[in-house]
């Protein structure tokens, strides 16, 4: 069935095309009785103005974007952007306003998105994610003048207001926990090194390691479960094989409890995992994991919050979430006594 136009409502009414915009878009130019009757009419012929007209009426395109660099057969399976999107809808929606979301792996596609839709007046502002040092994304933004708000560090943010967490502070939490059950040789998977929010979890885990005397490696994944299982099944068959992993995603630590199984380990007997985004996942494996609880949703309700405020032409700031809380569950224990016997196979490419 064919969608009414607007001017078939003019039809309808017997009014012209442009009485029917004066009278849905609240502007002067015809009759309160008029208007009333226009509305009624577009109503029962279930006529919506498309974003598009109702950005060239009115300026606004009552729509936010969000570009995410993740292949689109992984992201389904991310419990972070599951929870994230969650929130940025808890805010958007009871306001009308639609989350525009498309997938791009690399800067330049992101970039090329964003210039399209502040062309054509699909959005009134965009949310940033998974920032990198001297991020080309930010200098494009700022020179369209597109409002965003930046979910990351806010010494890379520009001149847009920043959401973010703490990854440095949870990290140094992470290590003291592993640290004070006595570990002394703990690893973890990290996420993709090129962000930043993954290089100031580095440098913490680093700086916290070497100031506990603790011997410590990373290995980079990609926040995939395949990536996850594979630097967990390298570390394991290190020369000196860790006690203790840390992994920068759920979706990978669980990946990780899997990988030690099939190796004929038992957790936390013999190795500890810790998570790091305390999804539902955390909860619904044997045993149960260890993680950083902090919320996702609310991150992204409160950034959907200051972007509204922004497009809206307000004045908002950077907002610093609450420090996430350590939940110790059945995957981290005190080490064996014994150190843990070298597993065959090759060394892993780890950086000491």
């Amino acid at each position: 069935m064919k969608r009414p136009t607007i001017s078939d409502v003019a039809r309808r009414a017997g009014v012209t095309r442009a009485a029917v915009s004066f009278a849905l878009n609240g502007q002067p130019g015809v009759s309160a009785a008029t208007r009333v009757r226009i509305i009624a009419i577009a109503t029962e012929m279930g006529f919506q103005p498309s974003s598009a007209a109702r950005a060239l009426s009115n300026g606004h395109a009552d729509a936010f974007g969000l570009v995410i660099g993740r292949p689109a057969g992984t992201l389904g399976f991310e419990p972070f952007y599951m929870q994230f999107i969650a929130g940025i809808q808890a805010v958007l929606a009871p306001d009308h306003i639609a989350l525009l979301l498309t997938l791009a792996e690399d800067q330049a596609t992101q970039i090329a998105a964003y210039k399209a839709w502040w062309a054509q007046r699909r959005v009134d502002g965009v949310l940033v994610v998974d920032l990198e040092p001297n991020d080309q994304r930010i200098a494009v933004l700022e020179q369209l003048r597109l409002p965003a708000v930046v979910v990351g560090a806010p010494q890379a943010s520009g001149s847009f207001p920043a959401v973010w967490s703490d990854d440095a502070a949870t990290m140094g939490m992470v290590v003291r926990h592993l640290a004070e059950l006595g570990h002394r040789r703990i690893a973890r998977v990290s996420g993709i090194s090129r962000y930043l929010h993954t290089q100031i979890r580095t440098e913490a885990f680093d700086e916290a390691t070497l100031l506990a005397g603790l011997e410590a490696v990373v290995a980079e994944a990609d926040f995939t479960s395949e990536h996850g299982a594979e630097a967990t099944r390298a570390l394991l068959q290190s020369a000196r094989p860790p006690t203790a992993i840390v992994y920068d995603n759920d979706l990978m630590a669980v990946a990780g409890l899997t990988q030690a199984r099939q190796m004929g380990l038992e957790v936390p007997a013999d190795l500890s995992i810790v998570a790091w985004d305390d999804s539902a996942l955390c909860e619904l494996v044997h045993p149960p994991l260890t993680a950083m609880h902090r919320d996702i949703a609310g991150l992204g309700a409160e950034a959907a919050r200051r972007l509204r405020n922004l497009a809206a032409g307000g004045q908002t700031g950077d907002f610093q979430a609450p420090l996430p809380v350590l939940t110790p569950r059945g995957s981290t224990a005190p080490p064996h006594d014994l150190e843990l016997q070298p597993r065959g196979g090759a060394t892993s490419p780890l950086r000491d």
